[in-house]
């Protein structure tokens, strides 16, 4: 028994810190990356806001630290957030209608197939873990080749946007007038010449200064980047030693804890990532993050966790959390196929989470 929770509690919340910084740091540098090599909008709002890393980072953290129930209770308990929580939250704040793909709702309904087959004999094995994390893969280029097909762009992620706006300000520096016009903004830039050279993307009119400053961007991406992998490792072992002493002094289950307290804490930018866009008028962005988080909770989080450790499923999986994820999973796919998310909608995705949270610890 830990004599107070205080310092195991205050441990677990900064290493969730550190990790979500980090995690949040890694992946603005690995956006910028992804613009520039033009990968679908789509694929990158997948990529990006679905894919958590650190829940991913996390789980394997627990599941490393010999804590794999707290593991497997952060794939279903943070799938469950952006169901319930996050898409709940997004109907009672700002009542939305958005028209999803078909294709993507059924991408997503079948989804958690694979997981809930492998995991029918009660154990999911490292070769399980495997195939999980092999199959997320085709998942990614159904959507890849879905959105290679469109005409036009589906989703415009922020972190796109963020991006192309530091270009556009960049590009439009000395250009005159402010309607946003990249072809404005790069005949002023071959008029003004010489007279801003931080101010071209265009490389053709600053070859000369280009190259130095392309190689102190790539110098200081390299450093952040290896500084956030140096953080989500520690961050993520802090967080892992004091869930364990907070699970001996409340007397705590461990996939109880993963699924409520931890997924909670670590999720609640997810809250930002389908409120934010919803009250800002771009539904489609959180809809986005809804499909991306799904795709990956089910496919590659439960799988790399099953590499790290053999996850052998109580009896709680069958009767709570799979219940539990199903339902909320099938509301939100009604809702989107309908095309519209209220507020009755949204008050009912919550108590459904609320209900998770009572049936974890009943």
């Amino acid at each position: 028994m830990v004599a107070s929770p205080v310092v195991p509690v205050a441990l677990f919340l900064v290493g969730i810190g550190i990790v979500v910084w980090s995690v949040e740091e890694f992946v603005e540098h690995v956006a910028e990356a992804a613009v520039g090599i033009g990968v679908s909008t789509f694929l990158l709002t997948v990529v990006l806001a679905g894919v958590d890393l650190e829940n991913a980072v996390l789980g394997i953290a627990a599941a490393a630290g010999d804590l794999p129930d707290v593991a497997l209770g952060t794939v279903f308990g943070e799938a469950l957030f952006v169901l319930g929580a996050a898409v709940g939250l997004a109907g009672v704040v700002s009542p939305f209608e958005t028209e999803t793909p078909r294709g993507y709702l059924a991408l997503t309904a079948i989804s958690p197939a694979l997981l809930l087959a492998l995991s029918a004999d009660g154990l999911l094995s490292r070769l399980d873990g495997v195939i999980l994390v092999v199959a997320f893969v085709p998942l990614l280029w159904a959507v890849y080749r879905w959105e290679s097909q469109q005409s036009t762009r589906y989703l415009e992620p922020e972190e796109v946007d963020e991006i192309e706006e530091v270009k556009e300000e960049q590009e439009g520096e000395t250009a005159v007038g402010g309607d946003g016009d990249s072809d404005g903004r790069r005949d002023g830039d071959s008029e003004t010449g010489d007279s801003d050279p931080g101010s071209g993307l265009d490389s053709a009119n600053d070859v000369g200064d280009e190259p130095d400053e392309d190689d102190d961007a790539g110098l200081r991406d390299l450093g952040v980047v290896l500084l956030t992998v140096v953080g989500m490792t520690v961050g993520s072992e802090l967080a892992v030693m004091g869930a364990r002493d907070i699970l001996d002094a409340f007397d705590l289950v461990g996939l109880a804890f993963g699924a409520t307290v931890m997924s909670f804490v670590a999720s609640l930018e997810e809250l930002l990532l389908t409120v934010e866009p919803v009250r800002e008028g771009r539904p489609e962005v959180g809809v986005g993050n809804v499909v991306g988080s799904v795709l990956f909770f089910v496919t590659a989080n439960a799988g790399v966790v099953a590499l790290v450790h053999p996850l052998a499923l109580s009896r709680a999986v069958t009767v709570v959390h799979w219940p539990f994820f199903l339902v909320s999973l099938a509301i939100v796919l009604g809702v989107l196929f309908r095309g519209k998310v209220g507020r009755f909608e949204g008050v009912v995705l919550l108590a459904v989470y609320a209900g998770y949270w009572v049936a974890n610890y009943a």
